[in-house]
């Protein structure tokens, strides 16, 4: 066993959850140990920069690594269904990435790297764009690839196929299945099968932790990146509003909506970001991705967190079990203390939940519209919202047998985007979360971010202010997977990124899943 790998489980076995964890995924000597028949296992937790170190070798061609994940697919992705559809040209694009290679030409570092992406950004490919509703299986083939996508394909990515999401990313219901799409059936949690795998971006969190390809693009609009990175157990990153272009994705809210990078690790994260922001023509809010970095691999600093000051917030914890949890996370906290981080315990004091009504009513007022406009100029069979309405009406049995589309009639009564309870909402909001929100905290105690255990109450406000957030994975407790958040000043992915690797580095606390049909019942 090597010394960092002993350092780890010292770590982990700091809590008896953690020590939980370990007899459940690793054998007696530490090692990870792999599922019956598990194919190409040399491929699980491997990173981009390893990757193309065999690609630069000759070890490994782009063409066998894509060959190799789609075969992880097939086998893997047969229990956790976290891939709605398979590239037919993904081999083709490998070969054209690796001809590129032997004449000298390396795009960057996802040259030749297979990656998955979510099933509502456009490709204009033989593949379908459907946010996983039956509805637009039959709807032409974008007329171009997303912004997004078309940003991947630059960088020489291979994308290899579409990820399944809970249906409409999460907006279609009053409550719902996480996961669930009517094109695509259930995805399911990697670690313990039967467990809420958490959504929309399920089968982007999912296929990343499973390692079924290098690294996937989730989008968000409230947790929809973070929640199934901090479920499954990898590392999410939601990018400010406005650093990665919205054109191409179906949308819901384009006060929020946005895509954002999933891997394993935070170099991988970091990569794939890389590539995707970018000044996008079509998307006018994008216009100050033209000063973001260029390379957020540049900031990935071991001790990233020395000197750092801090904000902890520990205010959203569960109010059942609290002092447990708290023991739990002490370990983590303390990593960052001894990262040289200074700690510096902070409130948030608006009353978060007052303003529920009105977060909804806007992104309501906004899928209304901005959906319509998607729809319009798809060119499918259903040009509305109220055609999507009708739609699943009419077909019940295989739209509507687990929860209904309230959503939906809700923000199809709803006018346009002049009408003064919609500005009235948003501007709320908008001041309750930056004004009174997050930039009070961080100038109250003159700040460089915040950090704490990661927790809806945190990545929604980050959300609604349209805020930077990351997740890192810390490992399970019991049949949950824990992460650590860090979230602040839009446009501060540089610094976020620093702490988050250098936390990383310092904790790695990802595990390995393998695919337990139910966590263990204890004795």
């Amino acid at each position: 066993m090597t010394k960092k790998n002993q350092n780890r489980r010292e770590f982990i076995k700091t809590s008896a959850a953690g020590l939980a964890a370990i007899a459940l995924f690793r054998n007696a000597k530490g090692e990870i140990t792999l599922g019956d028949g598990e194919p190409f296992p040399e491929l699980v937790e491997i990173t981009i920069p390893a990757l193309q170190g065999k690609m630069r070798s000759g070890q490994l061609t782009a063409r066998r690594l894509t060959e190799m994940y789609l075969e992880r697919i097939k086998q893997v992705d047969s229990k956790t269904r976290s891939v709605l559809e398979i590239n037919p040209d993904a081999l083709a694009i490998a070969d054209r990435m690796d001809k590129e290679r032997k004449r000298g030409k390396v795009r960057s570092m996802l040259h030749g790297i297979p990656v998955l992406i979510k099933d509502n950004i456009d490709t204009a490919d033989r593949m379908q764009t459907t946010a996983g509703s039956l509805a637009l299986v039959d709807a032409p083939t974008p007329k171009q690839d997303a912004f997004v996508a078309e940003q991947l394909r630059k960088a020489g990515a291979v994308i290899i196929g579409k990820t399944n999401l809970s249906e409409w990313a999460n907006f279609r219901g009053n409550r719902s299945i996480s996961g669930w799409s009517g094109r695509g059936g259930q995805t399911n949690n990697p670690y313990f099968l039967d467990q809420n795998p958490c959504g929309s971006s399920s089968g982007s969190g999912v296929a990343v932790s499973a390692n079924l390809a290098a690294a996937a693009v989730g989008t968000e609009t409230n947790g929809s990146i973070i929640c199934p990175a901090l479920t499954n157990g990898v590392v999410g990153i939601k990018p400010t509003l406005g650093l990665v272009s919205r054109t191409g994705i179906i949308p819901i809210a384009h006060t929020q909506d946005t895509a954002g990078p999933m891997a394993r690790t935070v170099t991988d994260a970091a990569i794939l970001l890389s590539a995707m922001v970018g000044h996008d023509k079509e998307d006018a809010i994008t216009i100050d991705a033209r000063k973001a970095a260029k390379d957020y691999t540049k900031f990935l600093e071991a001790d990233g967190l020395k000197g750092a000051r801090l904000g902890l917030v520990l205010q959203y914890l569960p109010r059942q079990n609290t002092e447990q949890i708290k023991a739990y996370y002490q370990p983590f906290i303390d990593a960052l203390r001894s990262a040289g981080a200074t700690l510096v315990d902070v409130t948030f004091t608006p009353d978060y939940s007052q303003i529920g009504n009105d977060r909804t009513s806007v992104l309501q007022y906004e899928f209304k519209t901005d959906l319509n406009k998607y729809l319009a100029g798809r060119g499918a069979k259903y040009k509305t919202l109220e055609d999507l309405i009708k739609f699943n009406d009419e077909n019940k049995d295989k739209e509507l047998p687990k929860f209904g589309q309230e959503l939906f009639v809700d923000s199809q009564k709803k006018g346009d985007l002049t009408e003064k309870a919609y500005l009235d909402s948003l501007a709320k909001i908008k001041k309750a979360t930056r004004d009174d929100g997050i930039d009070a905290v961080l100038a109250k105690d003159k700040l460089d971010g915040l950090v704490g255990p990661t927790n809806g109450a945190m990545w929604s406000i980050a959300a609604v202010a349209g805020y930077p957030f990351i997740t890192v994975p810390l490992g399970l407790r019991e049949n949950t997977a824990t992460g650590m958040a860090f979230f602040g000043r839009p446009f501060s992915e540089p610094q976020l990124i620093k702490y988050a690797y250098a936390f990383e580095q310092k904790t790695k606390g990802r595990i390995t899943p393998q695919f337990l049909p139910s966590y263990p019942k204890k004795a």
